[in-house]
């Protein structure tokens, strides 16, 4: 896997806003919110999307999002993570996107 800004973020070779961090995950707000609230939830290893990261990871990083979207949004959140160039995914690590902070429509895209 190619490296990406996500592991300059993770290397501290780049600045970001991060509002938690532990040994397995990062998370940030980012740069382009399309939300009051947008956090992005990394997982330190660089998976490339959901499909290659093991159970353990992929849980923990779900578990921090929504601990995150709990916290900052209590009417409520969206957890999103996309997967290909068709979903949208314009960076090819694992990431969790918390949004929350106004009323969201569906469906969504």
């Amino acid at each position: 896997m190619a490296d990406t800004i996500f592991g300059k973020i993770i290397r501290r070779e780049i600045p970001a806003d991060i509002v938690y961090e532990d040994d397995q995950c990062l998370a940030f707000n980012d740069i382009s919110p399309q939300a009051p609230v947008h956090i992005l939830v990394i997982p330190r290893q660089p998976y490339e999307d959901a499909t290659q990261a093991n159970a353990a990871t992929l849980g923990h990083v779900m578990q921090v999002a929504a601990r995150l979207g709990a916290e900052r949004c209590p009417n409520g959140f969206r957890l999103v993570t996309n997967i290909g160039p068709e979903a949208g995914q314009s960076v090819q690590h694992l990431h969790i996107h918390v949004l929350g902070g106004r009323a969201m429509q569906w469906p969504p895209g």
